[in-house]
């Protein structure tokens, strides 16, 4: 009788097991802190051990903060969490979660960054460090000023030279989705990869990408008026580039002609070189706008440099003889260590 109990009993533990399910207690992780500061300069990477799992592989992480504030991924073996710092600063906070285990929190507190490494003005936090990030906004800027020379009607802030240049640059720095795509009519261009550092605009600057005024990048740049949306020729110039040579054929895709012509209303001009440009072979291009002339609008042109090089104004000369050519100058944000 009392095993015809205890089989009962049993039988009735099993059913209960299969109805409500038998599960262990979900496991408890414990993620340890970082020992030091954390910085937001868009590279430092910290690894948080993590203690209390059984199967670390099928963990995974987000980062729940806003856009900027870095990412994060999981490590195996040891078990442990990767947090790469984005560029904001403030409060990161990292969600662990998986399977059998309770979902854990643990809030990063990210330094802000006020480097500038070179001393022209460009907070690091901006400089694009990785080759790949360097080569990816490189592609993407070429492309976009290319095609604006080839649409019926260009956007309406593209006015003048300079616009083309603010328009290329901040276009460029954006994460480039389908939505991105369709709006502008990039298709052909969605293989290529964007810029991992940041994505325009989750930056401390905000939409603010463009300095107006010269000296060492310093903490309270961020927030008296130093850096704008708008900066003329001269500005992007003279603020927020750098020399790089006199002569063409040493410029790279992406890199910059300026021009001063000191008999013209607005004596600062700028060109973009392209390198092959979308052909991929032959000659190299340039792209620009003309900007306005009286009641005439101005427009975008696409031409070669050994064409510049003919012009008959021997003032849009790009060589070293020409006073009027300032020469081939670089965005700082690509600034690399010599």
């Amino acid at each position: 009788m009392l095993w015809t109990k205890y089989i009962r009993a049993s039988v009735v533990a099993l059913m209960v097991c299969l109805v409500v399910g038998c599960r262990r207690q979900p496991e408890q992780l414990t993620v340890e802190l970082p020992s030091r500061d954390i910085v937001a300069d868009g590279n430092s990477v910290v690894r948080l051990p993590i203690a209390g799992a059984r199967n670390a592989e099928e963990l995974k992480v987000h980062v729940a903060s806003e856009n900027g504030h870095g990412s994060a991924r999981v490590i195996a073996s040891p078990p442990a969490v990767e947090y790469r710092a984005g560029v904001i600063p403030g409060d990161a906070k990292l969600v662990i979660s998986g399977v059998g285990v309770k979902t854990a929190e643990v809030t990063l507190h990210v330094q802000p960054e006020y480097s500038d490494r070179f001393a022209d003005g460009t907070p690091d936090f901006l400089r694009l460090d990785s080759a790949n990030d360097r080569q990816a906004f490189r592609r993407w800027f070429t492309a976009i000023a290319e095609h604006e020379a080839t649409v019926p009607k260009l956007p309406e802030e593209i006015k003048d030279c300079a616009a083309l240049l603010r328009f290329s640059y901040r276009e460029a720095m954006r994460m480039h989705d389908s939505t991105w795509a369709n709006d502008f009519g990039f298709g052909e261009h969605a293989a290529m990869a964007d810029i991992a550092k940041y994505r325009y605009p989750h930056t401390p600057l905000g939409p603010r990408l463009f300095r107006t005024g010269a000296g060492r990048f310093a903490a309270a740049d961020l927030t008296d008026g130093t850096f704008a949306e708008f900066a003329d020729a001269h500005t992007l110039w003279m603020a927020n580039t750098h020399f790089v040579t006199r002569d063409v054929h040493r410029a790279q895709p992406g890199d910059l002609f300026f021009y001063r012509q000191f008999e013209q209303h607005s004596p600062y001009h700028s060109m973009i070189f392209l390198g092959h440009g979308d052909g991929g072979a032959g000659e190299d291009f340039v792209v620009y706008h003309t900007g306005p002339d009286g009641k005439w609008p101005g427009e975008m042109r696409r031409v070669t440099v050994e064409s510049l090089m003919k012009h008959p104004d021997a003032r849009w000369h790009p060589v070293p003889g020409n006073k009027n050519f300032l020469g081939v100058y670089r965005w700082n944000v690509l600034r690399e260590a010599q």
